[in-house]
């Protein structure tokens, strides 16, 4: 079954320094780009963290600081990333968990305006774990007869993901095949900040789930206890948080 486009759609896949969305980097992004027309597009990039990759992290995808010692920083690349993913939306493996806040990250400090208001996501992963509960490798043998060569290494994890997500379009039909039904399908717990500390009750109100707060509103917070933000913005949160919070503020202090 084939995937109904209204515009391109990126399948992405970073191997990083690390798991902390936070402080870790990127050290390889790949991006396959589905184009409406059927047209596909792929594009790698290597990058130099400007910090020692962990032996534990190169162990799991072989990428080590030899082999991006001459490669750009992110800050260097990111405009020409940005510039290829603006107009479309993306879709990973365990993307909205990793791979979207930490890219999220990288852009922000590279100082561009990147906001997932832009974006429609799908998370292949959510797909595959509500439907049969696997890891991309066993999802890949399971859907597509397929051995996953050359794991963890950023295209070939990328292939794989696009594979994968055409295989489950045929196998269940009631997914529906347009970038809003999946979208709609592998979200989890609707997050303003993709990080997942500040989400929506059901009012749609965003709240803290974390800490001493955590249920109550940010806006009944932030007036409550208006030095909560500034201790927010001076602590270890990711800077995606932190820009939701500051919207958060300014549209309090606008209305």
């Amino acid at each position: 079954m084939k995937l109904k486009l209204t515009r391109p759609l990126c399948f992405f896949d970073l191997e990083t320094t690390g798991v902390k969305i936070a402080s870790d980097r990127i050290v390889e992004m790949a991006v396959l780009k589905l184009h409406p027309s059927g047209e596909k597009e792929e594009k790698v990039w290597r990058v130099n963290p400007e910090c020692p990759i962990p032996a534990q992290a190169s162990a799991v995808h072989g990428i080590y600081d030899k082999d991006v010692a001459d490669e750009p920083n992110f800050r260097a690349l990111s405009k020409a990333i940005y510039t290829f993913i603006k107009d479309s939306d993306l879709a990973g493996y365990n993307s909205d968990r990793f791979d979207i806040p930490l890219l999220a990250e990288e852009m922000l400090r590279a100082e561009i305006d990147f906001d997932m208001a832009d974006f429609k996501t799908i998370d292949v992963q959510t797909i595959f774990h509500k439907m049969e509960q696997r890891t991309l490798t066993a999802a890949l043998k399971f859907y597509c007869d397929e051995e996953l060569v050359n794991a963890h290494a950023a295209m070939a994890d990328t292939k794989a993901t696009h594979d994968v997500l055409i295989a489950q379009l045929d196998r269940y039909a009631e997914l529906g095949t347009d970038v809003d039904a999946l979208n709609e399908f592998t979200l989890r717990k609707k997050a303003a900040d993709f990080a997942g500390f500040i989400v929506y009750n059901k009012e749609g109100q965003e709240c803290f789930s974390f800490g001493k707060h955590k249920g109550k509103t940010v806006d009944n917070v932030l007036e409550q206890e208006p030095g909560y933000f500034g201790w927010l913005l001076n602590a270890d949160f990711p800077l995606y948080t932190k820009k939701v919070l500051t919207a958060i503020r300014l549209r309090k202090l606008n209305t």
